[in-house]
Protein backbone atom coordinates (compact mmCIF):
# COMPACT_ATOMS: atom_id res chain seq x y z
CA UNK A 1 0.00 0.00 0.00
CA UNK A 2 1.25 3.46 -0.95
CA UNK A 3 0.16 6.93 0.09
CA UNK A 4 -0.33 9.68 -2.50
CA UNK A 5 -1.06 13.36 -2.88
CA UNK A 6 -3.41 13.85 -5.84
CA UNK A 7 -3.21 17.31 -7.42
CA UNK A 8 -6.53 18.66 -8.69
CA UNK A 9 -7.44 21.91 -10.48
CA UNK A 10 -4.59 23.81 -12.15
CA UNK A 11 -4.11 27.14 -13.89
CA UNK A 12 -7.35 28.44 -15.35
CA UNK A 13 -9.13 25.32 -14.08
CA UNK A 14 -9.13 26.31 -10.41
CA UNK A 15 -11.60 24.19 -8.44
CA UNK A 16 -14.89 25.66 -7.28
CA UNK A 17 -14.68 26.38 -3.52
CA UNK A 18 -17.71 24.19 -2.78
CA UNK A 19 -16.63 20.55 -2.42
CA UNK A 20 -19.12 17.94 -3.59
CA UNK A 21 -18.34 14.73 -1.71
CA UNK A 22 -20.28 12.56 -4.16
CA UNK A 23 -18.29 13.92 -7.11
CA UNK A 24 -14.96 12.68 -5.76
CA UNK A 25 -15.09 9.47 -7.76
CA UNK A 26 -11.85 9.33 -9.71
CA UNK A 27 -8.62 10.96 -10.76
CA UNK A 28 -6.96 11.37 -14.16
CA UNK A 29 -3.34 11.52 -15.20
CA UNK A 30 -1.51 12.08 -18.46
CA UNK A 31 1.25 9.62 -17.57
CA UNK A 32 0.56 6.07 -16.45
CA UNK A 33 0.32 6.43 -12.66
CA UNK A 34 1.93 4.06 -10.20
CA UNK A 35 -1.19 4.30 -8.05
CA UNK A 36 -2.97 0.99 -7.39
CA UNK A 37 -6.23 -0.18 -5.85
CA UNK A 38 -5.81 -0.30 -2.07
CA UNK A 39 -3.61 2.81 -1.91
CA UNK A 40 -4.63 5.92 0.05
CA UNK A 41 -4.65 9.54 -1.08
CA UNK A 42 -4.83 13.11 0.13
CA UNK A 43 -6.56 15.43 -2.33
CA UNK A 44 -4.90 18.79 -2.95
CA UNK A 45 -6.56 21.79 -4.62
CA UNK A 46 -3.65 23.37 -6.51
CA UNK A 47 -5.22 26.78 -7.12
CA UNK A 48 -6.06 27.10 -3.43
CA UNK A 49 -2.90 25.33 -2.18
CA UNK A 50 -4.92 23.40 0.41
CA UNK A 51 -5.73 19.82 1.29
CA UNK A 52 -9.44 19.06 1.17
CA UNK A 53 -10.13 15.33 1.29
CA UNK A 54 -8.86 11.86 2.11
CA UNK A 55 -9.76 8.99 -0.21
CA UNK A 56 -9.13 5.32 -0.89
CA UNK A 57 -8.00 4.26 -4.36
CA UNK A 58 -10.57 1.67 -5.46
CA UNK A 59 -9.34 0.66 -8.92
CA UNK A 60 -6.13 0.24 -10.83
CA UNK A 61 -5.39 2.80 -13.57
CA UNK A 62 -7.07 2.21 -16.91
CA UNK A 63 -6.24 3.94 -20.18
CA UNK A 64 -8.91 5.65 -22.27
CA UNK A 65 -7.85 5.05 -25.88
CA UNK A 66 -9.96 8.00 -27.10
CA UNK A 67 -7.97 10.53 -25.08
CA UNK A 68 -4.43 11.80 -25.51
CA UNK A 69 -4.40 14.13 -22.50
CA UNK A 70 -5.49 12.85 -19.06
CA UNK A 71 -5.86 9.41 -20.61
CA UNK A 72 -5.25 7.40 -17.40
CA UNK A 73 -8.04 7.16 -14.83
CA UNK A 74 -8.47 5.35 -11.53
CA UNK A 75 -11.38 5.28 -9.10
CA UNK A 76 -11.56 6.93 -5.69
CA UNK A 77 -13.83 6.57 -2.67
CA UNK A 78 -13.63 9.60 -0.37
CA UNK A 79 -13.53 8.88 3.36
CA UNK A 80 -13.60 12.49 4.62
CA UNK A 81 -13.85 15.82 2.81
CA UNK A 82 -14.31 19.47 3.62
CA UNK A 83 -17.42 21.27 2.39
CA UNK A 84 -15.49 24.39 1.37
CA UNK A 85 -11.92 24.76 0.07
CA UNK A 86 -11.60 28.09 1.89
CA UNK A 87 -11.52 26.08 5.14
CA UNK A 88 -8.76 23.71 3.99
CA UNK A 89 -5.40 23.37 5.70
CA UNK A 90 -2.32 24.32 3.69
CA UNK A 91 -0.53 21.47 1.95
CA UNK A 92 2.49 22.23 4.15
CA UNK A 93 0.50 20.62 7.02
CA UNK A 94 1.43 17.30 5.38
CA UNK A 95 5.07 18.30 5.10
CA UNK A 96 4.84 18.95 1.37
CA UNK A 97 6.18 22.13 -0.18
CA UNK A 98 4.20 23.61 -3.06
CA UNK A 99 7.41 24.04 -5.06
CA UNK A 100 7.89 20.26 -5.03
CA UNK A 101 4.57 19.66 -6.81
CA UNK A 102 5.62 21.12 -10.15
CA UNK A 103 3.67 19.66 -13.04
CA UNK A 104 2.70 16.40 -11.37
CA UNK A 105 -0.85 15.15 -10.99
CA UNK A 106 0.16 12.77 -8.20
CA UNK A 107 3.07 12.61 -5.75
CA UNK A 108 4.08 9.72 -3.49
CA UNK A 109 3.92 10.54 0.23
CA UNK A 110 5.72 9.04 3.20
CA UNK A 111 3.37 7.46 5.79
CA UNK A 112 4.08 10.30 8.26
CA UNK A 113 3.16 12.90 5.62
CA UNK A 114 -0.10 11.11 4.86
CA UNK A 115 -0.95 10.83 8.58
CA UNK A 116 -0.21 14.52 9.17
CA UNK A 117 -2.32 15.53 6.18
CA UNK A 118 -5.21 13.30 7.24
CA UNK A 119 -5.11 14.82 10.75
CA UNK A 120 -5.07 18.35 9.27
CA UNK A 121 -8.10 17.67 7.06
CA UNK A 122 -10.01 16.08 9.95
CA UNK A 123 -9.16 19.02 12.25
CA UNK A 124 -10.32 21.50 9.59
CA UNK A 125 -13.65 19.65 9.26
CA UNK A 126 -14.18 19.80 13.03
CA UNK A 127 -13.20 23.49 13.18
CA UNK A 128 -15.57 24.35 10.33
CA UNK A 129 -18.40 22.56 12.14
CA UNK A 130 -17.75 24.49 15.35
CA UNK A 131 -17.63 27.76 13.40
CA UNK A 132 -21.04 27.00 11.86
CA UNK A 133 -22.49 26.06 15.26
CA UNK A 134 -21.20 29.23 16.95
CA UNK A 135 -23.79 31.49 15.32
CA UNK A 136 -26.64 29.10 16.17
CA UNK A 137 -25.39 28.77 19.73
CA UNK A 138 -25.13 32.57 20.10
CA UNK A 139 -28.76 32.94 18.96
CA UNK A 140 -29.88 30.29 21.42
Amino acid sequence: MQDWLLVRGRGERRLDPVVRFDEIAGHRSTRRPRVRAGDRALLYAAGWQVLFAVADVVSDPEADADRTRWRWRFGLRPTIALDDLREGPPVQAAGVLTQSLGRHSYVRLRPDQFAAGRRAVAAAIVAAGYDRMADEFAEW
